[in-house]
């Protein structure tokens, strides 16, 4: 028991005590206890015992209520800092197994190197150390980029939806593996089309295509992939849906926390940091990104972002 917590229930007691023993007084005739007539009548140690006990029970609750809120705020910031700490706990273990791959194959294309004799392929060994390098590169410039977004301002300007989901479109073409994806944009026209949102072009850019590439990377050629948005009242939704392998239920929880990757992630190519950056931006914009998915089925990401007033 802390010590005001001790005092209070102390103050309590000694109150109680005290009122209990000046009706009692009065009772007993150690004074003057005059009667007063009133819709109930009571002499005057009467009322005082029915008044104090009222008073102490009262501060009773107060007391005793403040602590029971005291004890459920100190058990609900202590489960979110445990929460925290598996978190951080977590993304560590990610980070060693992210970074362990990758300096363990330069490490061993050195000890290759250190004991080469000549006739073997030079060319195929600085590949693989450049591929590791740059894999090195996106995982520390994605790492500084999600540092950045959680801290530094942002831009607060009109974006036109529709020409930026165009040319995310766009850009997502030119990468020779997604060509055999159907990629369908739909967007509103009638009876008006999509309103502006207000926010950073750049960022809302980066998430709308990180989600995209998502989708193409982890469909096969055939695959549907539909970009879908609408107005909802005061905020624009997007939904980029495909017919892939979806995602396994265990993994739905965690595939926005930062180097999580699901069981259909493993051995693809990326920095595992795609989602979280997703998350971080449309968060700092004042929206919401939800997924549904179903193995074998497909997925759908749902992200809702407030229009320009």
């Amino acid at each position: 028991m802390n010590r005001r917590r001790f005092f209070g229930i102390a103050l309590i007691g000694f109150s109680l005590l005290a009122i209990l023993g000046v009706a009692i007084g009065l009772q007993q005739g150690a004074a003057s206890n005059p009667v007063f007539r009133l819709q109930v009548r009571a002499d005057l140690g009467t009322w005082i015992l029915l008044g104090g006990t009222a008073i102490v029970l009262s501060l009773l609750l107060v007391v005793v209520g403040r602590n029971v809120v005291c004890h459920l705020l100190q058990q609900s910031l202590a489960s979110a800092q445990h929460e925290y700490f598996l978190s951080r706990l977590r993304f560590i273990r990610r980070l060693d197994h992210e970074l362990k791959n990758p300096l363990a194959t330069i490490y061993a294309q050195l000890a290759y190197l250190s004991g080469r004799t000549g006739g073997d392929s030079l060319e195929q060994v600085q590949g693989d150390m450049l591929a590791q390098v740059e894999r090195l590169s996106r995982l520390v410039a994605h790492l500084r980029k999600l540092a950045e977004l959680e801290e530094q301002a942002i831009e607060r300007l009109p974006v036109d939806v529709a020409s930026l989901l165009h040319e995310v479109v766009e850009a997502s073409q030119v990468h020779p593996n997604y060509a055999a994806r159907r990629v369908h944009l739909l967007l509103p026209q009638a009876p008006w089309p999509l309103p502006a949102m207000k926010g950073d072009r750049d960022l809302l850019w980066l998430a709308f295509y990180n989600l995209l590439d998502n989708a193409l990377k982890f469909t096969r050629p055939g695959d549907l992939i539909e970009i879908r948005a609408s107005e909802n009242g005061s905020s624009v939704t997007i939904e980029i849906a495909d017919t892939g392998p979806g995602i396994a239920e265990d993994d739905l929880p965690y595939i926005f926390e930062e180097l999580y990757r699901g069981a259909n992630a493993q051995g693809c190519e990326g920095s595992g940091l795609g989602l979280a950056l997703v998350q971080t931006i449309v968060k700092r914009h004042g929206g919401s990104v939800k997924v549904r998915s179903r193995p074998d089925r497909g997925t759908v990401f749902t992200l809702s972002l407030p229009i320009a007033s």
